[in-house]
């Protein structure tokens, strides 16, 4: 009992201090946005630790490759782990909804009275067109260094921190001071870091607080349903397919490796909304689990950006719940192509591209454009069990990528915090 209330007592704090939070919020309602600068405290601490994590460890491990062609093989995998998982989803949303009923005839005329008009949204939303390369290029640049410190271009800075990696490690030696230097800062980052997740309990309790206070009761039946069995859905892919990729990654030791390490990581998700805010307790859950930096690193922040398994399921629900709202009988291609559609804007345009997904949805499926709206609501309904699904998949897929790079003894090769762990 006193090696799993140590092992666990963060954790154990955690949901305790997410309870008392969830329970204030019950009770007073919106009296409970009182607490709403305790949140935000720790969501901002979290946003300005962000840029130098992401910039650290991916550099300082690039830097450090004896072998070059490693990144090229991470990367390679990384994208294959992505797209598969993805694929996998988006077909448990298909499948989950295709032949439920998510809203029933009485409720729809109640969601149907909430439309309004979105002609003035279409306007505000409205940018000039660009060409797909036009897109990709100020995706993956900035055309000013100071922009790299806006998590508004995470994805830049990916790239960035991948180009000064390299050219560190093709420097050789006269790159040494540096590279040294990159070092005692990443050491001081995860200090950081840890100071911070010791806040959670506070920020994340007054988090809930505000939220639960705020959402509560104001929820239609008909998206209650949704919100419901979205919620299960999202669980059962959590518990059961990220338990089978961890033991296909590192056998009964790597399902316990990642259920001892990513509750953290999922409670920071449901608390925050935010996959970047789960960024560095992320990257932290993953070196316990005994995954390199290099490794943890990339597919990490790349997967904040590119790896969506909760807006992949997210989207054939929203198509879904239209269908059963104006009784259209789309096939499982359409429905499938315009998921995938969706969430590909949704990465490649990181501002906005909520918005512009859901126009796509709304476009190519034939339904009214009044209908934002209800995607709207959707999006926020859903959008804590998605980015539990957003966030906690990224240390699964790194646990993949670990596998597959270093081999079956992975977690023997980058020991952290596994001596715990045991056959």
């Amino acid at each position: 009992m006193k090696n799993f209330l140590k092992t666990y007592k963060s954790v154990i704090i955690l949901l305790v201090a997410i309870i008392i939070g969830t329970i204030v919020g019950l009770v007073f309602k919106e009296k409970a946005a009182i607490l709403s600068p305790f949140g935000d405290i720790f969501i901002n601490l979290m946003f300005i630790i962000i840029i130098p994590l992401v910039f650290l460890s991916i550099t300082t491990a690039i830097a450090k490759m004896k072998q070059p062609k490693r990144l090229g093989k991470i990367m390679v995998i990384t994208v294959i782990m992505f797209l598969l998982t993805g694929l996998i989803a988006l077909l448990v949303g298909v499948f989950s909804t295709y032949k439920v009923k998510l809203i029933e005839t009485k409720d729809s005329e109640t969601i149907k009275n909430s439309l309004v008009s979105v002609e003035e949204q279409e306007q505000k939303d409205k940018k000039e067109d660009e060409s797909i390369l036009q897109i990709v290029a100020n995706t993956l640049t900035v055309n000013d260094f100071s922009k790299l410190l806006s998590k508004s271009n995470i994805i830049a800075l990916i790239v960035a921190s991948i180009l000064f990696g390299i050219a560190m490690n093709m420097a050789g030696d006269s790159a040494k001071p540096v590279e040294e230097f990159l070092d005692s800062c990443y050491a001081i980052i995860l200090k950081l870091n840890q100071i911070v997740i010791w806040y959670a309990p506070i920020g994340l309790g007054c988090y809930f607080a505000t939220m639960v206070g705020k959402f509560g009761e104001s929820i239609a039946v008909g998206y209650a349903k949704l919100f419901v069995i979205y919620t299960i859905v999202a669980l059962l892919f959590y518990v059961v397919f990220y338990t089978i990729c961890a033991f296909i990654a590192g056998g009964k030791r790597g399902v316990v490796a990642f259920w001892k390490n990513i509750i953290p990581s999922t409670l920071t998700a449901v608390g925050t909304c935010s996959s970047a805010a789960c960024i560095p307790v992320n990257i932290e859950a993953s070196r316990k689990m005994g995954i390199s930096d290099d490794i943890s690193g990339t597919v990490v922040s790349l997967g904040t950006s590119f790896h969506k398994d909760g807006s992949m399921i997210g989207s054939v629900f929203k198509i879904m719940f239209l269908v059963c709202l104006f009784g259209i009988n789309p096939g499982i291609g359409q429905i499938i192509g315009v998921s995938i559609l969706a969430n590909l804007l949704i990465t490649g345009v990181p501002i906005g591209g909520g918005t512009i997904s859901e126009m796509l949805i709304l476009t190519m499926m034939g339904f009214p454009l009044q209908a934002l709206p209800i995607l709207t609501v959707i999006a926020t309904l859903i959008d804590a069990p998605a980015t539990l699904l957003n966030a906690a998949g990224d240390p699964n897929v790194s646990m993949l990528v670990a596998r597959a790079v270093d081999g079956k003894d992975w977690m023997d090769k980058n020991k952290i915090d596994n001596k715990e762990i045991k056959e």
